[in-house]
C-alpha cells in the first residue's frame, strides 16, 4: 500500500536524540564549571577596627620569618608585622629571598644565603632592604652600596658593580 500524496511524510521521533543531546551538554558543562571552579581562590576577608571590609586582601596570611621582623625592628626602629608576598629559592647559591609588605602597604627585601633560619647573620648571610617598588612583574631594591636586586618568581637578577648577574629561581 502506497502513501497518500496528501499525507505528510512520516515524523521520525527526536526524543531520544534530543535527551542524548541535553546529558552530554550538561556533563560538558558540569566538567567546565569544576575545572573553572578548582582555579578560584576564595578572597578571605578581614574586617579592620572601623568595620571597612576591603574588597582585595591588600597582604597574604602568611608571617615573613621570625628574624625578618627581628631586623626590621632594628633597621627601621619600630615594630612591624610583615607579611609574606613572595618567597623564592636560589638553587644554584642556596639563598632564600622574600618579599614582604607590612600594613601600610611598604614593601621590604630580605635574602639569607645561610639556609631559612639557620646562619641568619645580618649583614654577613642575610641582607634586609626597604623601598622596595614592584615593577614589570617582580620587585625592585636597591642596597646602600648601590648594588640592585630584581626578583621575581621565577628569576633573582643582581647587579654588582654594573654586573648583572641573573639567577634562575624557584617559588616556595
Amino acid at each position: 500500500m502506497s502513501q497518500s500524496v496528501d499525507l505528510p511524510p512520516p515524523r521520525r521521533p527526536l526524543f531520544f536524540p534530543v535527551v542524548i543531546a541535553t546529558v552530554l551538554l550538561s556533563i560538558i558543562g558540569m566538567s567546565a564549571g569544576l575545572v573553572l571552579g578548582s582555579r578560584h581562590q576564595p578572597l578571605q576577608q578581614t574586617v579592620d577596627q572601623t568595620g571597612y571590609v576591603p574588597t582585595e586582601p591588600t597582604v597574604s596570611p602568611v608571617r615573613c620569618p621570625r628574624e625578618m621582623h627581628d631586623t626590621a625592628l632594628q633597621v627601621l626602629q619600630r615594630s612591624v608585622e610583615l607579611r609574606q608576598l613572595l618567597r623564592v629559592k636560589v638553587p644554584e647559591t642556596g639563598m632564600t629571598v622574600w618579599i614582604c609588605a607590612d600594613a601600610a602597604g611598604s614593601l621590604y627585601y630580605q635574602a639569607n644565603a645561610g639556609g631559612e633560619t639557620e646562619k641568619w647573620i645580618e649583614g654577613e648571610t642575610a641582607l634586609f632592604l626597604e623601598n622596595v617598588v614592584e615593577r614589570d612583574g617582580g620587585y625592585f631594591a636597591k642596597a646602600h652600596d648601590g648594588n640592585t636586586f630584581f626578583v621575581t618568581e621565577y628569576r633573582l637578577e643582581v647587579v654588582k658593580k654594573g654586573k648583572k648577574q641573573p639567577y634562575d629561581a624557584v617559588p616556595e
